[in-house]
C-alpha cells in the first residue's frame, strides 16, 4: 500500500498528515517529510496517523527521530491517533509515554 503524505500550516503548526501504512517500504518518505517540516522552522509538529492502519519498527523509529529533531531545534511533537491499531502498537512499545498523544487533530491543536 503507498503512504499518502500532506503537510499544511495551521496557526504555528505544521501538520503532517499522513494516510496509509508506515513500513520499511514507506517510512524514508515520512522521515523525508518530518525533517523538512522541522527544517523549515515548525516549532510545533503534529503528526497525524489518524489514517494509519499499520505501523511497523522503521515507522516508530521515525517518529521517534522526528520528537528528538524537534526538540532539539526548541519545538516539539504532538501524535494524533485516532486508530485503535496504532494506538495498540504504541501502547505495546512503550511510545504512549514518549509522545504527546491526542484523539484527534483539533485536540492536539489546541493542547
Amino acid at each position: 500500500m503507498e503512504l499518502e503524505i500532506g503537510t499544511a500550516q495551521v496557526g504555528d503548526a505544521c501538520v503532517v498528515t499522513i494516510a496509509g501504512e508506515v513500513d520499511i517500504y514507506t517510512s524514508p518518505a515520512l522521515k523525508s517529510a518530518l525533517a523538512a517540516a522541522t527544517a523549515d522552522g515548525c516549532k510545533l509538529l503534529v503528526v497525524d496517523l489518524d489514517r494509519v492502519g499499520f505501523i511497523d519498527s522503521s515507522g516508530l523509529g521515525v517518529l521517534v527521530g522526528a520528537l528528538r529533531r524537534a526538540r532539539e531545534a526548541g519545538g516539539d511533537m504532538r501524535v494524533v491517533s485516532g486508530h485503535e491499531t496504532v494506538g495498540r502498537i504504541l501502547r505495546i512499545t512503550g511510545l504512549d509515554r514518549v509522545f504527546s498523544l491526542h484523539a484527534t487533530l483539533d485536540e492536539a491543536l489546541g493542547a
